[in-house]
């Protein structure tokens, strides 16, 4: 008589015994990376509003740079992830990043220009938003390959809370990278006059150091390539025949909840720094003292008012509400459904977005922060939930589910418009409308993938 064989699984052990913590923590930091590489994006567009003279809405060119690597590259992404395996795809991700990075050092010389007249100011903006791009289309490559693979390093029950542990370190970067935007992007000499054109290029060499040290550390280190569970049985079709991610709805309907939940981030983070500068109530006076006195300046109707720099500051408490909200819902996705989660989640974010656009004073100011730790649970739960049960399909399905973040490209480019219109406040009618998008998504992901919730195993029934 044979003996069953007992599989110890947990959080970071999968079902075949194998313990990969080592590889979580070595993954994660990537998430760190690609925070930072983003907070640092979105406290750009001010910059360039000021050095160029460009609208909102122009402005958002860089967002659309940056959102266009993803879309451009998320599919060659998923075929190379495909046959390179994780290790290889992270390490190829990674030396394209840095590359990225070096070009920031010769686009600061191109900028310089400006003041010569060699070069025109778009022309200068067009060689940043060059190095934008390219460094989007390594992250791609990252996060295409990171997000499917932390859901699998360990029991599947887990899924959504090691992608939410790992997109916590994400949360990590986003505040270091608006501090670090501060104090290069809007950095003044001694007369007060600008140098962040030309300052602009040092933390985007330190991501290129950073990045080549990663690349040495994973091509020697354990990269296990482990299988996403195949729950529809798509890798069990017979010879000839295939299954395609399209005939799954919760798959389908991700995409579109990413690529609204992303349009909705992207926009709120572009502008946080417009919307603490000119929508925020006057300042009370014994506030400007000690360390907060250069988060502030005197305004045109002779208040005081907030300052670019202090603006940055502060998209790093936004962004201390987001990893908040990271830690705190891993543990809630370890006790209650994911979908139900994300569902509530993007509904009370529809309630402080209208509270936002409603302009309420102070109570507005406050949802801006309470939308931030909202949203902290949106991406990697929308990513669990969309390719749940795609076995070894799910690299091909990340790909799609990454180039969905191209709504972080085009609707900013809304928002300002509205922005521009009217007035900061009243663009946040934008992400409002997105939210109940990923609302609807949330609720209706059960019925659309015909499971309980991601721990539910096996499915209710067949799709």
């Amino acid at each position: 008589m044979e003996t069953a064989t007992v599989t110890k699984r947990g959080l970071f052990i999968t079902n075949a015994g194998q313990n990969v913590l080592f590889t979580f923590i070595l993954v994660t930091s990537l998430f760190l990376l690609w925070g930072f590489c983003n907070g640092l994006i979105d406290v750009m567009d001010k910059h360039f509003q000021e050095e160029l003279g460009l609208s909102k809405s122009q402005s958002a060119w860089v967002q659309f740079a940056h959102y266009l690597g993803y879309f451009l590259m998320s599919i060659p992404a998923g075929w190379l992830a495909t046959r390179l395996g994780y290790k290889g795809g992270i390490i190829t991700g990674l030396l394209i990043v840095g590359l990225g990075g070096l070009w920031f050092l010769p686009a600061t010389r191109i900028s310089a220009m400006v003041q010569s007249g060699g070069v025109s100011a778009n022309g200068a903006f067009v060689a940043f938003l060059a190095g934008v791009c390219l460094i989007a289309t390594g992250l791609t490559f990252l996060e295409t390959i990171a997000n499917p693979y932390t859901t699998v390093l360990g029991d599947p029950n887990y899924a959504a809370t090691r992608i939410n542990l790992a997109q916590s370190c994400n949360g990590i970067g986003w505040i270091f990278g608006p501090i670090a935007g501060g104090m290069f992007f809007y950095k003044k000499d001694a007369l007060g006059h600008s140098l962040g054109n030309e300052t602009l290029y040092i933390p985007y060499l330190g991501i290129a150091g950073v990045v080549l040290v990663l690349a040495a550390i994973f091509y020697f280190a354990p990269v296990p390539d482990i299988k996403t569970p195949d729950d529809y049985h798509l890798d069990d079709a017979p010879s000839g025949e295939s299954h395609s991610i399209w005939s799954h709805p919760h798959f389908i309907f991700g995409v579109a909840a990413q690529f609204f939940y992303v349009a909705a981030q992207a926009g709120i983070f572009s502008f946080f720094i417009n919307y603490m500068t000119t929508e925020v109530p006057p300042i009370p006076p014994a506030w400007n003292h000690n360390w907060l006195a250069g988060w502030f300046e005197v305004a045109k109707n002779g208040t005081l008012a907030i300052s670019d720099n202090g603006a940055s500051n502060l998209a790093s408490v936004g962004f201390l509400c987001f990893l908040i909200g990271r830690f705190t819902g891993a543990g809630i996705l370890r006790k209650y459904s994911a979908h139900r989660v994300l569902g509530i989640y993007a509904a009370l974010n529809v309630v402080a977005t209208f509270l936002v656009f409603s302009k309420l004073g102070w109570l507005s100011v406050v949802c801006v922060f309470l939308s931030y730790f909202l949203m902290s649970i949106m991406f990697p739960t929308i990513f669990a939930l969309g390719i749940f049960g795609l076995g070894t399909r799910a690299k091909r399905a990340s790909s799609f589910i990454v180039m969905a973040i191209m709504g972080g490209a085009i609707l900013p480019k809304l928002m300002g418009y509205v922005a521009d219109k009217f007035d900061m406040s009243r663009g946040f009618i934008v992400p409002m409308f997105c939210f109940a998008l990923v609302a609807v998504y949330g609720f209706s992901w059960s019925k659309l993938s015909k499971a309980e919730s991601l721990r539910a195993l096996p499915l209710r029934t067949g799709h």
